[in-house]
């Protein structure tokens, strides 16, 4: 057994075949030579797999990114990457390669992406697959903010409240709401409250781990699916988010409005149905908002 050991290392780099594990906070912890000579990574090099992607579309390499906004996609992609257990797609490469690529998911959130050169198969419906695979996007991004949407945050938090926890604890749930979001709307506009949505979208999204999922549901509220997570770290996580909000004023022209939100923290028990932990988050956030807004309260 050692020696097979010893010997994986060696095996993988001499495949052809990219192989790379990220952890569940998205930064590179191996990547063998097909994969890091393919996204110009130097041999010592644990990048996040975020800063990995900006520096290789400012470089004009790597994979190909159709957004004229760079950072709006990478928040949109975020917002789904690592989610589920396992996924597999095509992507293609700045330099014409075509890529087939799986990604597998542990529930402690580390990932293992493995990818295998497909340029000279199948080319004959690759852009059917790949009109398939926006289409698939699409179906699971808000299309105002970029980020998850009910369809996609719902689905991963029926996944967590499938799963085994330790002393029945699978999670939290957090249901945040943006504060006085009508007002907002009424004094300045409906194209504010949309600047402050997409605004608010990224900053969280920013906060977000990659083992967790943050969604859009409708409106001015949104849910935070925080698995493995108890209620007091996911308490500290959403803590971050508040301080993040309060600082940000991204009306330019209106440079002195800010804007705050109020959030309700439930802990998902095993046995619980979607409906059950929604409702103690909501009764959360309701308490949260009686109390003065602008806060967190942890659901009974």
């Amino acid at each position: 057994m050692d020696e097979l050991f010893g010997k994986l290392p060696l095996l993988y780099d001499s495949t052809p075949v990219l192989v790379a594990a990220y952890d569940a906070f998205d930064r590179l912890r191996y990547a063998n030579r097909s994969f890091r000579s393919t996204f110009f990574l130097d041999a010592d090099e644990a990048p996040l797999w975020s800063d990995l992607m900006r520096r290789n579309f400012q470089a004009g390499r790597g994979t190909v990114v159709r957004e004229r906004d760079f950072e709006a996609w990478l928040i949109s992609t975020q917002s789904r990457r690592g989610k589920t257990g396992f996924r597999a797609f095509e992507t293609d490469l700045v330099d014409g390669r075509w890529l087939w690529m799986t990604e597998t998911v542990d529930n402690d959130g580390w990932m293992l992406c493995i990818a295998s050169d497909i340029t000279n198969l199948r080319t004959r419906g690759r852009s059917v697959r790949q009109d398939r695979d926006l289409a698939i996007k699409a179906s699971n991004t808000d299309d105002l903010t970029g980020v998850a949407n009910r369809r996609f945050v719902t689905a991963r938090l029926e996944e967590m409240l499938q799963r085994s926890g330790s002393e029945g604890i699978l999670g939290c749930v957090c249901v945040l709401d943006l504060d006085n979001f009508k007002y907002i709307n009424d004094r300045f506009g409906h194209q504010a409250g949309d600047i402050i949505l997409r605004d608010f979208a990224t900053r969280i999204q920013r906060e977000v781990r990659r083992s967790d999922c943050f969604g859009r549901v409708g409106g001015e509220e949104f849910i935070l699916v925080l698995p493995n997570t108890s209620a007091g770290a996911a308490e500290m996580i959403v803590a971050r988010m508040l301080t993040a909000v309060r600082n940000s004023r991204p009306l330019r022209e209106r440079a002195e409005i800010g804007y705050t939100f109020s959030a309700g923290v439930a802990t998902a028990h095993v046995g619980d149905s979607t409906t059950d932990v929604l409702t103690r988050a909501d009764m959360a956030l309701y308490s949260a908002k009686m109390a003065g807004r602008n806060r967190i309260h942890l659901a009974a």
